[in-house]
């Protein structure tokens, strides 16, 4: 198990240092497969250390496009949360009954039971195409998915395509922000985030291995195989962590290596929901006081932007 925390590492550290790192968890932990949780959390933490100086180290792009590109990422996978399950259930033809994802009615496929309206291919496969490309580093073909993500929301032409239930479920983007896909912000901030990559030389753009998409692929099974709903309150708790695990990542990062990058994709992130609340308050699950929300949304943008300041100032200071 101790390898697992490897994974946190660039590849040429582990090749490197990697069998040194595991010797003294051996010799440190005799007998423990798995070492204390305050070892735990500093191998992890020096693993995004070193993961963000490999990254600020590569001047192959500059800061603002691997910064868009995470971005653009990031936006990606929001879009896709709310039709994890639904995207499970076309891909191994599953008719999931009364487990639907907040739709009106039960039947989407030709497959399913009872009155159903046909559509061909849930809304979900625009995000994940969009996601797969973005991760492979092809922007070029991530953009006509999100600018299909934005004809699809804007109309009601794609009924037998896309299906007009698909574009009208709740969604769930963290600290309860209710999105559909009919709310254009996301799609036309994805969409703009694609073509700028596309025109900047996208040859330059970071290419992530497929693995990446084995969480995106857990995430399915855990909503499509165990009939848990994106506004369910376990799968807002498990994505509230993922949140707050990400935020701590690009907190760490930043202050390890005093670039702005990981300050983008927050940026967009936190504007995307705070619109979702001001526009829609009415909508607004009342888990937490909407000004407390905002707080949170809001206040990981001046903390990043101030931990780059104070260690750039620092790195001259030296």
């Amino acid at each position: 198990m101790n390898r697992l925390l490897l994974a946190a590492y660039p590849e040429p550290y582990r090749s490197r240092q990697g069998e040194e790192v595991l010797a003294c968890l051996s010799e440190a932990y005799p007998g423990r497969s798995w070492p204390p949780p305050r070892e735990v959390a500093a191998l992890v933490r020096a693993g995004v250390q070193a993961r963000a100086r490999a990254t600020v180290d590569d001047t192959t792009r500059p800061w603002w496009l691997d910064g868009i590109h995470l971005a653009a990422l990031a936006l990606a996978a929001l879009a896709l949360v709310p039709y994890l399950q639904d995207v499970w259930h076309w891909a191994l033809h599953i008719d999931p009954g009364q487990h639907a994802i907040a739709f009106h009615f039960s039947g989407w496929y030709p497959w399913a039971e009872g009155p159903t309206r046909i559509r061909l291919l849930p809304y979900g496969l625009l995000p994940l195409g969009c996601l797969i490309a973005l991760l492979r580093g092809r922007p070029w073909i991530a953009l006509p998915a999100a600018a299909a993500m934005i004809w699809a929301g804007a109309t009601s032409h794609g009924r037998t395509l896309f299906g007009d239930e698909g574009k009208a479920g709740l969604g769930y983007y963290g600290l309860g922000t209710p999105i559909t896909a009919r709310d254009l912000v996301l799609s036309g901030t994805l969409c703009i985030a694609c073509a700028v990559l596309t025109a900047c030389r996208p040859s330059r753009l970071r290419r992530r291995s497929y693995r990446w998409l084995v969480p995106v692929v857990l995430a399915m099974y855990v909503a499509g195989g165990l009939h848990i709903i994106s506004v369910s309150p376990t799968f807002q708790r498990g994505l509230f962590a993922i949140e707050v695990a990400a935020l701590i990542a690009a907190w760490v990062a930043t202050a390890s290596t005093g670039d702005y990058r990981w300050l983008i994709p927050v940026a967009a992130v936190a504007f995307i929901r705070t619109q979702a609340i001001v526009i829609q308050p009415q909508e607004f699950m009342q888990s937490l006081p909407n000004l407390v929300v905002l707080v949170l949304l809001i206040a990981p943008l001046p903390v990043l932007a101030i931990t780059a300041q104070r260690r750039q100032g620092q790195a001259l200071a030296q």
